[in-house]
């Protein structure tokens, strides 16, 4: 039985997950990378649910997924990360190992390199603004390397960097469900912003996940962006929900000068973020749940000031 999830959006397959343990993790790599068979695995401290991933010796990480939409990840990250990373100003993962699916585990998984870092949360960060800059320093650098042949917008990236419209019947759903918690006619606004402020420039490489739990802080400052499974070539904008979740005030503002965002963007990026919140409000994890009620305020606190 898998998790249930919006429209366009990976989800978990339960049964496979229970599964994923240390004991599978052993038979793996044993089976598949025997060089390594000797080497010690745990859980890392900090894990996600949609690929579950654990420490392999020292230098190591193995990830597996959760779900058959992740598995779909699995071959793109394998492939292009190689390609991108030489090309940006921070780490990303390294490919070291690629995984079939064996020992009752029905998915391809991967061998990273292990990454030093802290997720970035305001309290690790010296400098909220640099931060910001630094990290529209990387998404300028990732816009810029060559899209040739990169992979579209699809179920592999959750159709970001596709068109928002993907999620207009499920954002209008949502405003509906939580009219009594929202005000409707203000995000209803925002929304149909977004939507009009269509993409028209050139398909250019995207994260379409920056989150603060995919990027790594060393010394105060950003050391390291992970996981690309949501990444692909196409509109931007998903890649600015950032400007919510975690920036805000003159953090925000420089984020924003640094990407040379117009206002089309900036409004597609709202788009995402409005989207997310709203589907999320109502989610079982309490800290997900809160999330979504501050992206909101943050929005309605925005539209406020500019309208």
């Amino acid at each position: 039985m898998s998790e249930a999830a919006p429209y366009g959006v990976p989800v978990t397959d339960a049964a496979v997950a229970d599964r994923i343990d240390v004991a599978l993790v052993h038979r793996l790599v044993a089976e598949q990378f025997p060089q390594w068979a000797e080497l010690p695995v745990r859980p890392v401290a900090v894990d996600g649910w949609d690929n579950r991933t654990f420490h392999l010796g020292e230098e190591m990480t193995v990830r597996l997924p959760s779900g058959a939409g992740y598995a779909l990840q699995v071959a793109k990250e394998q492939r292009w990360l190689p390609v991108l990373g030489p090309q940006l100003p921070v780490e990303v993962p390294t490919p070291l190992g690629y995984g079939r699916p064996g020992t009752g585990y029905p998915y391809p998984w991967s061998v990273y390199r292990w990454i030093d870092g802290r997720t970035a949360r305001r309290e690790r960060i010296d400098d909220l603004s640099r931060f910001a800059t630094d990290l529209a320093t990387f998404l300028r650098a990732l816009r810029s390397v060559d899209a040739t042949d990169g992979p579209a917008a699809g179920p592999h990236s959750a159709w970001r960097g596709g068109p928002l419209s993907t999620y207009d019947a499920e954002t209008r759903t949502a405003i509906g469900t939580h009219r009594d918690r929202v005000p409707v006619e203000v995000v209803t606004g925002i929304w149909h912003a977004a939507l009009d402020a269509t993409w028209t420039g050139p398909a250019v490489w995207f994260h379409g996940d920056v989150a603060d739990g995919n990027l790594l802080v060393r010394d105060g400052r950003l050391a390291a962006v992970i996981d690309f499974g949501c990444s692909g070539v196409g509109d931007p904008a998903c890649d600015t929900v950032i400007a919510w979740t975690l920036l805000h005030g003159r953090s925000r503002a420089a984020f924003r000068a640094a990407l040379g965002l117009d206002d089309a963007t900036w409004a597609r990026g709202r788009g995402w973020a409005l989207w997310k919140a709203l589907i999320t409000l109502d989610n079982p994890d309490l800290a997900k749940a809160a999330g979504a009620r501050h992206v909101l305020g943050e929005l309605l606190a925005e539209h406020t000031v500019t309208r």
